[in-house]
């Protein structure tokens, strides 16, 4: 054994070995990887964030200010 990491499709879960031999990687083939990006360009996918403050939720800063 060569000690080669297996890893789990994102898209299917089929193991897929890490390694030269696994061009898509770490997609088991070119399908699963453009379903992937399919999925990011329609924004199926997103990156929570969290809200704006308000100005009224900010610290008071003119305690800190010298004038």
């Amino acid at each position: 054994m060569t000690g080669a990491k297996i890893v789990a499709c994102p898209t299917c879960g089929k193991e897929v070995t890490w390694g030269p031999q696994s061009p898509f990687r770490p997609f088991c083939s070119e399908r699963c990887r453009k379903i992937d990006l399919g999925a990011w360009a329609s924004d199926s996918y997103r990156v929570p964030v969290a809200a704006p403050t308000d100005d009224f939720d900010l610290p008071e800063l003119s305690s800190t200010r010298s004038e």
